[in-house]
């Protein structure tokens, strides 16, 4: 079964592409639940869901906050619960909840999205969709700002079957997603708008945002 977008045929979805979208974070440079954030009338969880839902119809929301996100999330999305790893008790991080979303993936690749990316361009992540099919030796396709900033973990593309080596990182104790991406061969994605990768993650980013498209 082909599914298609607009003039778009993405891949097989039966085989090749579903969407995660994390929403575990503290928000604590924020000061308040980040997505819940309105920028431009939509709240930014939401905002980003639609976007993954013009990729794929398979989008999996990650968060401990089910039942705070339910009415908000679009009905077509799947609310997974994350939960906490026996025996800790400080904040997991966005690894642990790629894990937990990726134990419930049945595609060959999946997208995974930060909830906090106010200026994703649905036409440019399905542009970068259409490349993993021809991704040979790549475990992730991934954008980065520039090399000392490193990749964009929380906008790209992951082979569904780096989960064993994922889960057993995390059973070792890692919990960096830059140190655990190092085990990965990762194929660079051209950013033909840098902006896109704006995190909302403090006011000032919030301002930067609403001050663009005048919320």
């Amino acid at each position: 079964m082909r599914f298609l977008i607009g003039n778009y045929a993405l891949m097989d979805i039966e085989q090749s592409l579903s969407a995660i979208v994390l929403a575990g974070g503290q928000s604590t440079r924020m000061g308040h639940d980040k997505a819940l954030i309105v920028v431009n009338g939509i709240p930014l969880l939401k905002r980003v869901c639609q976007v993954a839902l013009q990729c794929t119809p398979e989008v999996f929301v990650v968060t401990r906050s089910v039942d705070r996100y339910q009415a908000i999330v679009p009905p077509a999305c799947h609310l997974i619960h994350e939960s906490q790893l026996p025996g800790e008790t400080t904040p997991q991080g966005p690894l642990v909840g790629f894990a937990q979303g990726l134990a419930q993936i049945r595609t060959d690749w999946v997208l995974l999205l930060a909830c906090d990316l106010p200026n994703l361009n649905a036409q440019t992540l399905r542009d970068w969709a259409t490349l993993c099919d021809r991704a040979q030796e790549a475990m992730a396709l991934l954008p980065r700002q520039n090399l000392l900033a490193g990749w964009e973990p929380l906008c790209g593309f992951y082979r569904t079957n780096c989960f064993p080596a994922l889960q057993g990182a995390i059973a070792q104790g890692e919990r960096s997603f830059q140190r655990w991406l190092r085990s990965l061969t990762i194929q660079e994605l051209a950013v033909p708008n840098p902006g896109m990768l704006l995190n909302c993650n403090t006011p000032a980013d919030l301002w930067r945002v609403k001050s663009v498209d005048g919320s």
